[in-house]
């Protein structure tokens, strides 16, 4: 069962070993490689500041900028709504409302308050000083990545948000970027990006002043940058190549399935798109489907390198085993196209974000539903989150002891200080029943 893509199709009882794996994962040679390289960028930024800055954006973004320049002036700001639409414009604030929307009801949840036996205990949100968010370019512009990354950071209350975005050969930030930046209130815009823009927010420059936290996604430099500066900066996590898995039986649409799993492909060559079934039936007209529809996509280059590079199609017997292998892989985004989708849902662990149904595409979850796409790759949905407003605070809990609610566990303190022997904790304690006469 082939396609001219060579899209790999396996049976679930004849998976090689560790096909979980992605296989953009980096060998060890290269993974050393890359790690030398960014150290190299970083440790010429810490030691020359934003004339680092402006040597590695003219190597590497083809324009020379000036320290002056770097930094995104109001009155950039103001000329990129000049080449904006208003469709543009509209949609963007849609996305942005959206999402704050979601965000707060986040914060909300999340306070805490109760009261019982004299102690009050409150659990409250603070905001992290500052962030930097890194908007990845290049051959594409996102600004809906701004808004994930800027919106959520605005929620929490973070005074001082700065994104860093690789400008173009004109010297320039996208105006869709800098509209997005503007709609969400950012207070900084440097056009400064790759490694040199994740070492300036760690440590600083003339002109970008650092930050506290990192986020954002961005290619394997950036996210090697990220990583090797986290011993001094918070990040996020760690979000890699695009990726969608296809959960679905025999009620599932071929088409549909072929063109979600294109629509993800096309983010970059490295892109992951996999399909795993219980139907060899629909496994064989999505595989006719996406030889016939990659061939004549748009972006059709990248869609078809990424399908034949990291695309695959594995057919199950039995649902638990589909599930099994979805949980084994961690997905970014899972589609679930099933005759009962909750019911897998409730089954799936691990995964950035859960689409159920035919009409829950991923592209709704990008721009559409509210929630947040910087999501969990490679893997780390085992572990990790998508981003949100809590990535932005701090929980703090605050609490309050009446004389009696401390009374009423004086001897439990007692016991376990001694057991831990640690007699000043009891002591502080007993301190406050000794004597309390007014001196």
């Amino acid at each position: 069962m082939r396609s001219q893509l060579q899209v790999k199709v396996w049976k679930s009882s004849a998976l090689p070993p560790n096909w979980f794996k992605r296989i953009c994962t980096l060998d060890g040679k290269t993974s050393e490689s890359i790690e030398n390289d960014v150290k190299t960028i970083i440790n010429r930024v810490v030691e020359n500041g934003d004339a680092a800055l402006i040597e590695f954006t003219e190597k590497f973004d083809k324009t020379k900028l000036k320290a002056e320049k770097l930094r995104v002036t109001k009155e950039e700001i103001a000329e990129a709504y000049n080449t904006v639409s208003e469709k543009q414009i509209s949609a963007l604030k849609l996305m942005k409302n959206k999402v704050s929307s979601f965000e707060r009801l986040i914060c909300e949840r999340t306070k805490i308050e109760t009261s019982k036996d004299g102690i009050a205990v409150q659990n409250v949100l603070r905001p992290i000083e500052s962030v930097g968010c890194y908007v990845p370019g290049g051959k594409a512009a996102y600004p809906s990545t701004l808004i994930m990354t800027a919106v959520p950071a605005k929620v929490a209350g973070v005074p001082r948000i700065v994104v860093c975005s690789p400008p173009t050969a004109q010297g320039t930030i996208n105006p869709l970027i800098l509209v997005a930046a503007d709609i969400c209130g950012v207070n900084e815009v440097y056009k400064v990006g790759g490694v040199q823009a994740i070492a300036a927010l760690a440590y600083g420059t003339e002109t970008v002043k650092a930050v506290k936290k990192i986020v954002g996604p961005g290619n394997k430099y950036v996210t090697m940058a990220k990583v090797l500066v986290s011993k001094d900066v918070a990040i996020d996590l760690p979000a890699g190549p695009s990726e969608i898995l296809v959960l679905a039986d025999e009620t599932a649409n071929p088409q549909l399935v072929a063109v979600d799993m294109i629509s993800q492909a096309e983010h970059g060559e490295d892109s992951v798109a996999g399909l795993i079934t219980t139907s060899k039936k629909l496994a064989k007209d999505v595989l006719s489907c996406l030889g016939k529809m990659a061939a004549s996509a748009e972006r059709g280059l990248i869609v078809r390198k990424a399908l034949t590079e990291y695309g695959f199609i594995i057919t199950c017997d039995k649902v638990e085993e589909m599930v099994d292998l979805a949980n084994v892989f961690a997905p970014e985004h899972v589609e679930i196209m099933t005759r009962n989708p909750m019911e897998i849902a409730d089954r799936i662990t691990s995964a950035g974000v859960i689409l159920l149904g035919q009409y829950s595409p991923v592209s709704l979850s990008d721009y559409g539903s509210g929630t947040n796409h910087v999501l969990p790759t490679g893997g780390f949905g085992h572990v990790f989150s998508g981003l949100s407003v809590l990535d932005f605070a701090r929980r703090v809990s605050v609490i309050e002891s009446s004389r009696e609610g401390l009374l009423r566990l004086k001897n439990h303190v007692k016991v376990l200080t001694e057991a831990e022997n640690l007699p000043n904790h009891y002591k502080a304690v007993e301190a406050r029943f000794e004597d309390e006469r007014p001196m």
